[in-house]
C-alpha cells in the first residue's frame, strides 16, 4: 500500500517554513504498514493543486493534503477539491457550534468569516479537528483515498492520530514495515560499505539496504516488508546481527536508530555520570543537542556560552597569557577551558570548544572551520583539531558531532 503527500503554501517553497508535518506523516504511515512514494509541495494556485492532485492519484492509493484550510483569501484547498471533484460544499453546524464555544472561552468574537470553516465538500466525510477550526475531510473516490487536513501541525497530528490512521488501517489490509539502524562513528561510508558487501550482495528482493551519511557518523538502515510481523523482525535482526559482525567494534556507536546525544545519555545514566559544557563557537548548539533528550536532567549540570576573552578569563579561568600567547582558537585555551567548567561544577566530564565559524575572524593561520574540541573526564583531557569547510552552520554541527563522539569513546574508555 503506498500513500503521497502534498503539502500545499507558498511559504513552504520560499523556505519560510520547513516541512515538517511530512516528515512525521511518513513515520506514521510507516509505522502502520504504509509506504510514501512520493512528497510534493505546490503553491498556493487553484490549478497547480488540482495538476498534483491528478497526477499523485494515478500513483498511489492514498493522497494525504494539508494547508490551504484557513479562513483567509489564500487558502483555496477546498475550491481545488470542489474543482476537481465537480461537487458543492456543505455546512456541518457541530463544527460552528464548537468554534463558538471554544471562542466565547478565549474571549474572541465569532465572524461570519469563520462560518468558512464549517464548510467541508458534499463528497466527504467530517474528520473533526479538537486542536483548532478547519476540520479534515476524508473522500473515497473511485476505490482511492485522499484525506485533506490542516497544514498547522498541532491539528494536523491530532486529526492523523484520531482519525485517519485508524481508519486506514481498518480499510486496508496492511504489511509490516520494519526498519533497523545500526550507527557508524568515524569511517567513511565507502569503507563501510566495503566492510558490509557481502550481507548487501546477500539481500532478498522484501529487504532494502541504505546508507544515510552525516558529520562523523554513517547511519546503516535495513528495511524491510512483508506479512509475517515476527518472521519478517527476525530477519531483520539476522542481517543487523551480521552488520555489527562485520564492523569494528569501536566505530559502533549504536544497534539502533539513536542519536549521538541520546547514546550519551543511555551511557551517562547507566553510570550515574555528570556533564558540564563550555561553548565559543558553537555557541551552545552541544548543550542544545544535549537537553533535547528526555531525562538529560539526571546528568546534564549545566553550560557556559564563553564567547568573549573576558567570560573566558572571569568565568572559566582562562589565563591572558594563553589569550595573548596563543589566541582563543587554540589547543591551550580549549584545555584551560574544559578544565575550568569541569571544576566550576564539579562534573565527572566535560566538553569546550573554540574555533572560527565565519563568515569572518579567519587569519592566515586560522582560516574559517578552525575548531578546537577538548573533552575532559576522570582520567585526563583529550584534544582534537578539526578543519571544517561549508557555511557557519555546517561548521557548527561538525564540531558538535565530533565533541560527542569524543565524549563518547571517553566514557566508554573509562
Amino acid at each position: 500500500m503506498q500513500a503521497e503527500l502534498l503539502t500545499i503554501g507558498d511559504e513552504l517553497l520560499i523556505g519560510q517554513i520547513i516541512n515538517t508535518n511530512s516528515v512525521w506523516m511518513a513515520q506514521k504511515l510507516n509505522s502502520i504498514g504504509v509506504a510514501v512514494k512520493q512528497i510534493t509541495t505546490v503553491s498556493d494556485q487553484k490549478e497547480s493543486i488540482i495538476e498534483a492532485i491528478d497526477e499523485a492519484l494515478k500513483r498511489v492509493d492514498i493522497l494525504l493534503i494539508t494547508g490551504g484550510l484557513g479562513p483567509t483569501k489564500d487558502d483555496i484547498t477546498k475550491l481545488a477539491l470542489c474543482q476537481y471533484f465537480n461537487v458543492g460544499l456543505k455546512k456541518e453546524e457541530k463544527v460552528i457550534a464548537f468554534i463558538k464555544t471554544n471562542f466565547l472561552k478565549r474571549g474572541i468574537a465569532f465572524l461570519p468569516v469563520h462560518e468558512g470553516q464549517a464548510l467541508i465538500l458534499d463528497n466527504s466525510d467530517i474528520l473533526f479537528n479538537h486542536n483548532g477550526t478547519a476540520p479534515g475531510m476524508w473522500i473515497n473516490h473511485n476505490g482511492k483515498i485522499i484525506v485533506c487536513m490542516p497544514g498547522v501541525p498541532f491539528e494536523m497530528k491530532g486529526i492523523m492520530v484520531n482519525e485517519v490512521l485508524p481508519r486506514i488501517s481498518k480499510q486496508f489490509k496492511l504489511p509490516f514495515i520494519i526498519h533497523n539502524t545500526i550507527v557508524v562513528f568515524g569511517m567513511p561510508e565507502s569503507d563501510v560499505a566495503d566492510n558490509i558487501a557481502l550481507v548487501e550482495d546477500n539481500l532478498p528482493e522484501h529487504i532494502k539496504l541504505a546508507y544515510l551519511p552525516n558529520f562523523g557518523m554513517v547511519r546503516v538502515r535495513l528495511s524491510g516488508t512483508g506479512a509475517n510481523e515476527l518472521k519478517l523482525r527476525n530477519e531483520i535482526d539476522s542481517y543487523s546481527s551480521e552488520i555489527v559482525r562485520l564492523l569494528p567494534s569501536k566505530h559502533i556507536g549504536a544497534t539502533n536508530d539513536f542519536k549521538l546525544e541520546e547514546i550519551i545519555g543511555q551511557l551517562m545514566s547507566a553510570k550515574n555520570q555528570t556533564l558540564a559544557i563550555a561553548e565559543s563557537c558553537t555557541g551552545g548548539y552541544i548543550s542544545h543537542l544535549i537537553t533535547s533528550v528526555p531525562g538529560s536532567s539526571a546528568y546534564f549540570i549545566g553550560s557556559l556560552i564563553a564567547y568573549s576573552y573576558q567570560v573566558k578569563t572571569d568565568m572559566l579561568g582562562v589565563s591572558q597569557q594563553t589569550l595573548l600567547a596563543y589566541g582563543a582558537v587554540s589547543e591551550e585555551c580549549v584545555k584551560e577551558m574544559v578544565l575550568g567548567i569541569k571544576n566550576k561544577v564539579n562534573s565527572d566530564f566535560a566538553i569546550s570548544t573554540t574555533g572560527i565559524a565565519g563568515p569572518g575572524g579567519a587569519t592566515n593561520d586560522k582560516p574559517i572551520g578552525t575548531v578546537w574540541i577538548a573533552v575532559a573526564g576522570p582520567h585526563g583531557i583529550e584534544t582534537r583539531k578539526i578543519m571544517g569547510n561549508g557555511e557557519r552552520i555546517n561548521v557548527i554541527e561538525r564540531t558538535a558531532m565530533v565533541a560527542l563522539d569524543m565524549l563518547r569513546h571517553m566514557i566508554l574508555k573509562n
